[in-house]
């Protein structure tokens, strides 16, 4: 979509170019987000790929994913000896309402800033603990300077961040822990190419501990947090209690927060399964269990993965 308001286009090529970022002014990275819709209050837009930032970067600490990485390129990392979460890369990327030809555009960074509640970055990023590299802009006398913080706590609603007029995400964090972890992934949307009703994603960590990621079906992301696998039931009742469901046209709260509790109890057994070392559980991805009567809503919608 054009967008006849913008009259300058700034090819950034150092930190300091992003000072021209305001009310105004909006950085642009793949644009899938800013030329879907109109934005007639922008004059200006100040491209952030010229600042040539390595797409995907491994440390002994982890993985530097930048936000200007497309999701095809992560979907296409390469799976590396022992980082047994490689497989959610690609999983969570198929989350996507959208085309591979989004897919070779859209961004993480763009994914992850636009915060919809179905973003699928912000799903893959929450479940595996990332921490957000920001670029705090000049304000209030205080110069420009890094800010970290998860990428569960930047996402605080929908279409809402933590981020300031100014600030730009950098990049993101993978924790080695976390890219050494199992994890198992469930989606469910109300038709078969719909928006993500709900995302849900376990992580299975080392030393046994577990964490439950909840997006798509709520706000902002959710996360549960356990030192070992929990009872089935207690897990389904501590998803049932989250307080931030919400309605819209790709389902209802009281849906979202049933298949929800359904999804974790998936995620639970196959990684439970994992853990004794029997493999038990639906491959991560596919709905094991019926979900027709659950997904039964006030409206009489019906979902189906």
């Amino acid at each position: 979509m054009d967008q006849p308001t913008v009259r300058s286009v700034l090819a950034a090529r150092t930190r300091d170019d992003l000072a021209a970022l305001g009310p105004d002014v909006a950085a642009l990275a793949g644009g899938s987000g800013i030329f879907a819709e109109p934005h007639p209050h922008l004059t200006g837009l100040v491209d952030l790929q010229t600042l040539g930032w390595p797409a995907l970067v491994v440390t002994d600490a982890g993985l530097e994913i930048a936000a200007t990485c497309t999701i095809a390129q992560v979907a296409g990392i390469p799976a590396r000896d022992g980082w047994a979460a490689h497989p959610l890369f690609l999983r969570a990327c198929t989350a996507l309402f959208g085309s591979t030809e989004i897919w070779r555009v859209a961004t993480v960074g763009g994914n992850i800033c636009s915060a919809l509640p179905a973003g699928p970055m912000t799903a893959l990023a929450a479940a595996l603990d990332a921490e957000a590299l920001v670029w705090r802009a000049a304000s209030d006398g205080s110069p420009a300077h890094d800010a970290r913080m998860p990428v569960a706590e930047l996402v605080t609603g929908d279409r809402t961040t933590a981020l300031r007029p100014g600030d730009v995400l950098r990049s993101i964090h993978v924790p080695t822990a976390s890219l050494r972890a199992r994890t198992a992934f469930r989606k469910i949307a109300l038709s078969p190419i719909g928006r993500s009703g709900s995302v849900v994603i376990g992580r299975l960590d080392e030393d046994g501990a577990f964490t439950l990621a909840v997006t798509g079906a709520t706000l902002r992301p959710e996360l549960l947090r356990y030192a070992s696998l929990p009872a089935a039931e207690a897990l389904a009742d501590d998803v049932r209690a989250i307080g931030s469901w919400f309605t819209d046209a790709h389902g209802a709260a009281d849906w979202r927060r049933a298949v929800s509790a359904l999804l974790a109890q998936e995620v639970l057994a196959e990684l439970a399964g994992d853990a004794a070392g029997s493999g038990d559980g639906p491959p991560s991805g596919e709905r094991g269990t019926p979900l027709a009567a659950a997904a039964t809503t006030t409206a009489g919608a019906r979902a189906w993965a």
